[in-house]
Formats: C-alpha cells, sequence, structure tokens
C-alpha cells in the first residue's frame, strides 16, 4: 500500500516490524519503507503498555532531582510495581552513575533497545533504566548538541527503547522549561502523565519552581507535589537540627500558587550524599534509614493519587 507524501518519495507505509528507529537499523540505506512514519508511531506503541508517567522536575539545577528521581523509582519498586526510569537529561545524564550503572550496556534487538537491568539489591526487583550515558564514551565526554538532535534522543528514549509493560515510568528531567521538556510533553501527549517538582528552600530556587508549575498547568500535566530539598541540618554532636534557609520564605512563596502542596522535606543527609557519590540507591539499599523513609512516603503518595 503506497499512501501520502511517502509515495511521492517512492516510500511505503508498511510497517516494518522493527521496535527501534530507524537510525539504528542496518538497512537503513536501502531501505525503502517510510521512516519519518515509523519513528513517529513508535512512542505512541511503546506509551500504550506503560500505566502511568512521573516527571521529575524543576526549573533550577541542583536542586536533587536526579538524586529523588532514582529513589522514588526504587521505592515504587520496592512496593511491587514494574517500574522505568528514563534518564531525559542531555547534558547531564546523572541517573547512571547515581545508580551504580557505569560500564553497563545496553543491546539493540529487533524488538528495540533493551534497557539496562539495574537490580537494587538481592531478593528486591529490577528497574529499567535508560540514559545517553549508556552511548558515550566515558563519563566526561561532553554532550554538545543542537535541538534536532535532542528531539531525536527523545524520540527514541520514548520510542526505541523497548520498556515493555511498566506501571510507572519516571523521568529524570533536566532543569528548565527549554527543548527537552516541550518536546518530552509532546510526545505524552495524551499520556497519563504527572509532575513531581524538586526545590531547595531558597527563594530563587523557589521561584524557578513556581515557574515549571506554571509550564504544567499550561500543558494540562498533574502537579502530584513538591519536594523540598536540604531543608535543614542535623548537628552529629547535639542532634540540633539547623534550618539552611527561613522556611517561612518558602511558605510564602508557596502560598502564591495554590495547589502546590509540600508532600515531604529532605533535609541535608550526609548518608544520602555518600550513598549518591558511592552509586547507591539509599531506598534500596538502607531502607530503614531515616532520609529512605521520606522517599517510600512520597512513593506512598504516588500510589494514592495516580491509580493504575
Amino acid at each position: 500500500m503506497v499512501q501520502g507524501d511517502a509515495a511521492l518519495n517512492g516510500m511505503t507505509a508498511e510497517p516494518c516490524g522493527r521496535g527501534h528507529a530507524c537510525t539504528f537499523c542496518e538497512r537503513g540505506s536501502t531501505c525503502r519503507l517510510d521512516k519519518k512514519r515509523h519513528d513517529t508511531a513508535l512512542p505512541r506503541k511503546r506509551l500504550q503498555h506503560v500505566r502511568a508517567t512521573i516527571m521529575v522536575l524543576s526549573n533550577k539545577g541542583g536542586v536533587g532531582k536526579s538524586t529523588v528521581a532514582a529513589n522514588i523509582a526504587a521505592a515504587l519498586a520496592m512496593s511491587g510495581l514494574a517500574v522505568g526510569l528514563a534518564d531525559v537529561d542531555i547534558h547531564g545524564p546523572n541517573a547512571v552513575k547515581m545508580t551504580g550503572a557505569q560500564g553497563g550496556r545496553v543491546r539493540i534487538r529487533d524488538s528495540g533497545i533493551e534497557p539496562y537491568s539495574l537490580a537494587l539489591g538481592r531478593d528486591l526487583p529490577v528497574i529499567k533504566l535508560a540514559s545517553l550515558a549508556f552511548f558515550l564514551e566515558d563519563d566526561a565526554s561532553p554532550v554538545v548538541w543542537r535541538d534536532a538532535y535532542k528531539f531525536d534522543y527523545i524520540q527514541h528514549l520514548f520510542g526505541s527503547f523497548d520498556w515493555g509493560e511498566l506501571d510507572y515510568l519516571v523521568l529524570d528531567m533536566p532543569p528548565g522549561t527549554g527543548n527537552e521538556l516541550i518536546t518530552s510533553c509532546d510526545v505524552l501527549e495524551g499520556h497519563p502523565t504527572f509532575a513531581l517538582l524538586v526545590t531547595t528552600p531558597e527563594s530563587i530556587a523557589l521561584l524557578d519552581t513556581i515557574k515549571s508549575a506554571r509550564f504544567c498547568e499550561e500543558r494540562k500535566i498533574s502537579v502530584l507535589g513538591v519536594i523540598k530539598n536540604m531543608t535543614g541540618m542535623t548537628c552529629p554532636h547535639c542532634e540540633h537540627v539547623v534550618d539552611i534557609y527561613p522556611d517561612h520564605v518558602a511558605e510564602s512563596m508557596l502560598a502564591k500558587f495554590p495547589g502546590l502542596e509540600v508532600l515531604v522535606q529532605l533535609p541535608l543527609s550526609v548518608e544520602l550524599a555518600r550513598s549518591c557519590d558511592q552509586g547507591e540507591i539509599i531506598a534500596a539499599t538502607n531502607p530503614g534509614a531515616d532520609i529512605s523513609t521520606l522517599f517510600h512516603r512520597v512513593a506512598g503518595a504516588i500510589r494514592e493519587r495516580v491509580r493504575i
């Protein structure tokens, strides 16, 4: 069958049956099928098997999105759900290092790119992980891409990776409301998509968080709540809690945007910082730690608010 613009170029619209984008196909130079149609259809097909997508985002960098995304994904998986973690951050794809998956590789099969199977520990579930870091020569390789390449990568992330059946796909988003976020929202249009906003308590980060909330409002993405990170520090000697930033500033700023509920306040934690540097997800490796219980509390809130 030949139809539309494909016919004008001598291409056919018949499906090839392969689950990855044409970029990864060895037949690419000789194939006469409609490549654009094929690549566009892949994300829609994949997302039919993902019950809900959770964007972990902030308009501000350095607030702990990757830490939150990895630990929330682990906490959801430990509650018996099928979970994937997609690293949408192109210029700083840290999910692989954050989860201890350095040196891992993904395989390209006819069914698509096989995500990395991240084992959370002995007798613990597995998370499916996808990141641009798997395709880089080393951790220090910079990614210098214009928007066209970013668009293609995001199409691959949702379409070429064979996610299989998932309850939740957690997205570790880059900072800002630019190309990566816009393109992801375009691909996810019509799919059950929710947002978790991550911020630190200082006024600059909070202002940027409100910008993220307004972006979600414009794109009709439900915000599940706000995670305030680095809210205070417990003295290791006297156990007195020191508030790094005045809490009344955060309360007054968030109050200007009705509906933004603070789900948890994560303190500055030496144990959490150490686990991140060591490539361990503390919600899985030490679920009884105080900081871990907060991540599991957020996972519980997600399960309550996102019925699958």
